[in-house]
């Protein structure tokens, strides 16, 4: 200034970025309290303060919502068209990158630094693999080039007239705009290092080192060594903003704590619950979404009938439909008035969304689901969703510009999903900062000229704090130093100058976690590694605070339950006494469900299902048409599967698997009938429901089949589609297996036979007879009787933890099994 003789008043400060503005003022008034100040300000803000700049239709905003658009309008005008999908966020990048460079030219020399872009951009592209990124790199400089920016008038007569002194303070990253400044301005403009006029901090202690098992860990360990700082008086303390999800995870701790946080890094709206209402509502919207993704947007709008909502999630846990398309289908009759309503409002809803619109049309019917199904109310009372209706403009009085070159295309709802998911992907929210700070979260190159107390560096291990990142974008290396974008080596310098600067600071906690999700172990930082090598470093003692739990051994479950009474028996209610009392006790006596997964596969079980209903339509038909031929039999055996598998809606791509194995199962099935009927036996009923009183209680259950022979002796057959080895085994022990004899003693028959049949899919069809049925199902009889004696007693109903009864058990999670202490039952002394 004195050399420029320049005025305080009409001299300008431009600091590397917007949070140093109030610390620099503040430091003038405390050097010079009277008379005049120069204006600290960062670029973007003096641009701004200047006024009347408007994009133009087809400039570089900088802001994706716009930017997103008009990418993908010029590349659909090129030949580039049919890529735009892949080519739209890599445009938008480049041009952004680009964008900052063109900026800093002076309009008057913008065309001659396009001259030489064009001829940079193409630097290394000649293979025909990288077709692409050439087009693309050449629509961004031109894109760049054609565009004005908010920064075009600083290079205005009347604003240098208006400075007698420019003085630029660069941060660890040099700016190219205050060069093309000063060759306009001359020797108005002096261009310094903030880093190299700051005096060098000295670290109190040499840094704590915090070495942590996973993630949960090491954002545990960041908050409390936050916390010990505070606590101590040492604020503001600095938490460095390394690894998005890990900095989240530590903010929400600070704030359960009731901490004052500045945060200087916001959140992408696409991570906020804000972005999730909308997101979810669209995608629930498009025609192939899923049930789970339409019955998760239902359940968190608020104005959809709950009585609906829960009559739908129960329905779909009973019958699972993947695709939400055939839900109205399947559902649209239901009995229950509340279920029918809800489908036909969110049918109507979809229905409505599934036309072509312009962008202003599809705001609009954006704005009408969200308030239709009220969550634009929960929008508006969230700080994060009035940025996101803002970011969309979706407020009332948003306009878009008229003339763009994406005005007038009409946008399917699944590219309008797009646009709208990058567009909040490309948008922040920053919170409000408190009056006074306790911390302060900021990125690592902003601590720069900022008074710290204490500094937090979580995140530093070999992945998050890598010393030679990798640049952003689609640029080589070659490209970049041809364009003058920041190589790797200039990245480098700046990270390493960032992280000397931190460690001058008081206080210093470094945390790095030694394993990720997937278990691969992971090494410090090389920083961190020199840090060691260098000035060494204290390995610090765990800084969580420690908590006393009482030890509370879970001890094996045995409850006795004589006051609820089970009457009617099926055979897997017994079987589940029988392998585990426990287990009878929550499903049968408490009468509680798995829930089942709504988008769970078709699997085997749904492949026996259907193929007990297509041999009972099968047999049935064959009674009225009897025929021995074979080609006969076979056609009216597929008849019945295309009849089931159409009544039974499956879904033709899920069950393909299975029907690709249905001819083997056919003929399979096919011959073991002719030798089956050889012998004299022929069906008689299939899937019979069937009921037998043995005292107090009823025995219940539904046969799969049921034979008679010559003479009028009964079969029971029971199919099953499980391995060949499983069946064998289930008719060695005969006094063990109870399903097969629970059958036959349903039936009132003093004599007669009993099988399992396996319908294999890789395997012919055989036959596993249980020759001692009437003595197995006469003592089945008998402890059934003497079991169901004991519970109505009050027998105890100890859970047994033993065998595979346990590994796919429904009420595992309820005993608690993974938790005993020990071998001892609930209230048996040890």
């Amino acid at each position: 200034m004195q050399a420029c003789q320049a005025h305080p008043a009409r001299t300008v400060v431009l600091l590397p970025y917007a949070q140093l503005m109030p610390v620099a003022a503040r430091h003038w008034a405390q050097t010079w309290p009277d008379g005049f100040a120069p204006r600290f300000e960062t670029t973007q803000n003096w641009s701004r303060s200047l006024g009347g700049f408007t994009p133009a239709p087809t400039d570089i905003c900088f802001d994706a919502a716009l930017d997103v658009l008009t990418a993908r309008a010029m590349l659909e005008q090129t030949q580039l068209g049919a890529q735009a999908d892949a080519a739209t966020p890599l445009l938008v990048e480049a041009a952004h990158q680009l964008g900052a460079l063109a900026a800093a030219q002076a309009p008057a020399s913008r065309a001659a630094w396009a001259a030489r872009a064009r001829q940079a951009a193409l630097t290394g592209m000649d293979a025909g693999a990288l077709a692409l990124e050439a087009a693309v790199a050449q629509l961004a400089v031109a894109w760049a080039a054609h565009s004005s920016y908010a920064s075009d008038v600083l290079f205005e007569p009347q604003v240098m007239a208006a400075v007698d002194c420019l003085i630029v303070l660069q941060g660890f990253q040099p700016d190219p705009l205050p060069q093309s400044l000063q060759a306009a301005w001359g020797e108005r403009v002096a261009i310094l290092s903030l880093d190299d006029a700051l005096v060098p901090a000295v670290a109190v202690q040499p840094p704590s080192l915090h070495a942590a098992r996973d993630a949960q860990e090491e954002a545990q360990r960041a908050a409390a060594c936050v916390l010990q700082h505070v606590y101590a008086g040492r604020s503001p303390v600095a938490l460095v903003a390394t690894d998005r999800a890990l900095t989240r995870r530590i903010r929400a701790m600070l704030a359960a704590q009731e901490i004052s946080l500045r945060d200087e890094t916001g959140w992408k709206l696409s991570t906020s619950r804000a972005g999730a209402h909308v997101m979810g509502a669209l995608r629930a919207c498009v025609w192939h979404a899923a049930s789970d993704t339409v019955l998760d947007w239902l359940k968190n709008a608020p104005a959809f009938d709950a009585a609906g909502v829960q009559a739908l999630e129960s329905r779909l846990r009973r019958q699972p439909l993947r695709e939400w398309r055939r839900v109205p289908e399947v559902f649209g009759n239901d009995e229950q008035l509340v279920l029918s309503a809800l489908l036909d409002e969110v049918q109507a809803l979809r229905d409505g969304l599934q036309r072509p619109r312009t962008l202003p049309q599809w705001l609009q019917a954006l704005r009408e689901l969200l308030q239709h199904s009220g969550q634009w109310a929960l929008l508006q009372d969230d700080v994060a969703g009035d940025k996101l209706l803002a970011t969309l403009r979706l407020l009332p009085g948003a306009t878009l510009p008229a003339d763009a070159l994406w005005a007038g295309r009409r946008w399917s709802l699944m590219e309008f999903t797009r646009w709208v998911d990058q567009a909040l992907e490309g948008a922040s929210f920053t919170p409000e900062y408190p009056l006074q700070e306790q911390v302060v979260i900021l990125p690592l190159a902003q601590m720069l000229g900022r008074p710290f107390a204490a500094v937090v560096l979580p995140g530093c291990d070999e992945v998050r704090l890598n010393p030679s990142p990798e640049p952003p974008g689609l640029w080589t290396a070659a490209q970049r130093l041809a364009l003058g974008l920041p190589l790797r080596e200039t990245l480098d310098a700046a990270l390493r100058a960032a992280w000397q600067q931190a460690l001058g600071t008081p206080r210093v906690d470094v945390l790095w976690r030694t394993g990720d999700e997937g278990g691969e172990p992971l090494l410090p930082s090389p920083l961190v590694q020199l840090l060691r090598l260098e000035h060494g470093g204290i390995q610090a003692i765990d800084p969580r605070a420690q908590r006393e739990v009482t030890a509370m051994p879970q001890r094996r479950p045995a409850p006795a339950a004589p006051q609820l009474h089970v009457k009617r028996l099926s055979a897997s209610a017994y079987s589940d006494l029988r392998h585990c009392p426990y287990r009878f006790f929550a499903l049968r006596q408490l009468g509680l469900k798995e829930a089942e997964e709504i988008e769970g596969e078709l699997d085997k079980r749904d492949f026996g299902l259907w193929l007990h209903a297509v041999l009972k339509a099968f047999h049935d038909q064959l009674k009225t048409q009897s025929t021995p031929e074979l080609a006969a039999r076979r056609v009216l055996l597929d008849a019945a599967a295309s009849s089931v598998t159409a009544s039974m809606r499956l879904a033709q791509d899920e069950f393909l698997p299975f029907l690709a194995a249905w001819p083997r199962v056919r003929e399979g099935y096919l011959e073991w009938l002719a030798e089956h009927e050889a012998v004299g036996l022929r069906f008689d009923e299939g899937e019979r429901p069937q009921d037998l009183s043995l005292g107090e209680w009823t025995l219940v259950g539904r046969l799969d089949r049921v034979d008679k022979d010559a003479q009028g002796v009964v079969m029971v057959i029971d199919y099953k589609t499980e391995s060949r080895d499983t069946t064998s085994k289930r008719i060695k022990e005969p006094f063990e297996d109870t399903q097969l004899a629970f059958y036959a003693a349903l039936m009132p028959n003093d004599t007669l036979r009993a099988a399992y049949v396996n319908l294999g899919e890789t395997t012919p069809t055989k036959t596993y007879e249980q020759n001692d049925i009437v003595d197995v199902r006469d003592a089945l009889i008998e402890g059934i009787v003497h079991d169901m004696q004991r519970v109505e007693q009050g027998a105890a109903l100890p859970a047994l933890g033993e065998g595979m009864s346990c590994e796919f058990c429904a009420a595992r999670g309820l005993c608690r099994k993974d938790f005993w202490a020990d071998d001892v039952v609930a209230g048996e002394q040890p």
